[in-house]
């Protein structure tokens, strides 16, 4: 194997958690994990998951010379797909990494439901921090099960005087989570068995009273709940754009390599 650049490396399987019927955790180890002693936790990376009966991971590789991506052949590529690591332990060498279990309708859900000891997955990730949300005195937070690990992510992380409403929406009353936070955070729990069908995420966040004082939004869910929202809240009630971060983690009927065109336009079109 060709030697691996800087932020890619090969994690195995070390256990599995179900932490809910519709989220699955997955513990992994592998060399070279150091390097994202720096990495924020809730940043986005792309995993690597390699096609049925191919147990190494084949790397894209980059020319320099012709600023071009050489991608490995069809029958052993990977699916690339865009995950929020939920926490690196330098020590043990290991990354967390949240699944939402949908079945076997995707290739990274169904990896997560089969992964055993020892498969192998490839990371590719920033090495550097990245900063997830500004100083606010009040939090939006919305999100599907998708969004879980990222709006953790924040809660662990804000403040005991800050406060706001955290709107999650998930498959049932189980799926629901215990999510940490110091600050004075609402909870608002959703229950949808069929997210590709539609959501009530707009409806709810536009019933949500907001305060006339500092304020961040971060929503992350399918194209139309966050096309929606983005709407709402920059035109309608007229926040800033550096006020608000919005983006679709996915939309419904298509695969993510097949929408990321489609949702990074959405995502420039209100500025």
């Amino acid at each position: 194997m060709a030697k691996l650049a800087a932020g890619q490396i090969i994690v195995s399987v070390t256990k599995k958690e179900m932490i809910t019927p519709h989220f699955i955790r997955v513990y992994l180890q592998g060399k070279g994990v150091e390097q994202f002693k720096r990495t924020t936790v809730g940043d986005n990376n792309k995993l690597l998951i390699p096609p049925g009966g191919v147990k190494q991971v084949h790397f894209p590789t980059f020319n320099a010379e012709k600023r071009e991506w050489n991608h490995p052949p069809k029958a052993v590529a990977p699916a690339v797909r865009t995950y929020t690591h939920r926490g690196i332990d330098v020590a043990k060498q290991e990354l967390v990494v949240d699944f939402v279990n949908h079945g076997e309708t995707g290739p990274a859900s169904k990896w997560a439901l089969h992964a055993q000891a020892g498969d192998q997955l490839g990371v590719m990730m920033r090495t550097e921090p990245r900063e997830l949300y500004p100083p606010a005195d009040w939090y939006l937070l919305v999100g599907d099960a998708t969004a879980i690990p990222v709006l953790s992510a924040i809660l662990e992380t804000l403040p005991a005087d800050k406060k706001g409403v955290c709107i999650i929406e998930v498959h049932g009353k189980d799926d629901e989570q215990l999510l940490p936070t110091d600050a004075d955070i609402e909870f608002i729990w959703l229950h949808n068995a069929s997210p590709q069908n539609g959501s009530e995420l707009a409806d709810f966040v536009r019933s949500i009273a907001i305060p006339e004082t500092t304020k961040f939004g971060y929503v992350a869910a399918e194209f139309s709940s966050v096309k929606q929202i983005r709407s709402y809240l920059r035109v309608e009630k007229k926040w800033q754009q550096k006020e608000l971060y919005a983006y679709s983690y996915w939309k419904s009927g298509m695969s993510e390599d097949k929408s990321q065109s489609d949702r990074q336009v959405e995502k420039n079109t209100i500025r």
